[in-house]
């Protein structure tokens, strides 16, 4: 199943490490079906997060292919992943980029975990850039916990569910031949 990633900002007061207030803005990411999904998502997750009142600032598509969270690191880095294919008819080298969003303690760290993170690729790739981003946090729709499982069987059944609609027998019989509609009648005998 392929996540569908919003870039939320909220704004809300918060005390740095002086022990002063002041309100700042800060970016998270939302795994969501659609912006207005994201917008209740986020609103639940900030509610067990900021014990006061909070802002909803920007909501905006996330450009992340994947997303690589690793254990032990605190910060998010953006890599951009060039895939290279080659063009046999014309004999050029091209390439398709696409953003992971590595979770790493630096840049290094982050290098080495984008590596880890295409190790099954069978293509040729390259990492032209690593760049720390300012996302605070990530929440994916499904953690893969056990008690995610009969969420995860809803989103499933809802997602594989269609619209029915009747569809009505044509009394007459529409054929069309060479752009031409030839109609034909029952008869009945």
């Amino acid at each position: 199943m392929s996540a569908i990633w919003y870039e939320c900002k909220v704004k809300y007061r918060k005390i740095d490490e002086n022990g002063i207030q002041k309100v700042t803005t800060e970016p998270y990411l939302i795994d969501a079906i659609s912006y207005t999904e994201a917008e209740r998502r986020i609103n639940e997750e900030m509610a067990a997060y900021v014990s006061e009142e909070f802002k909803i600032t920007n909501i905006k598509f996330a450009n992340y292919a994947e997303i690589h969270p690793f254990e032990k690191a605190d910060r998010w880095f953006k890599s951009k992943v060039s895939l290279v294919a080659y063009d046999e008819e014309s004999g050029k080298e091209r390439k398709t980029s696409m953003y992971l969003l590595v979770q790493a303690n630096d840049v290094k760290e982050a290098y080495d975990n984008t590596v880890h993170a295409m190790k099954d690729t069978m293509g040729d790739y390259t990492i032209p850039a690593i760049s720390e981003s300012p996302i605070i946090d990530v929440f994916p729709y499904f953690s893969g916990e056990e008690g995610d499982l009969a969420a995860l069987e809803k989103f499933n059944t809802i997602k594989a569910s269609k619209i029915e609609v009747d569809v009505m027998e044509d009394p007459l019989d529409i054929e069309e031949i060479d752009n031409e509609v030839v109609v034909e009648e029952e008869t009945e005998m």
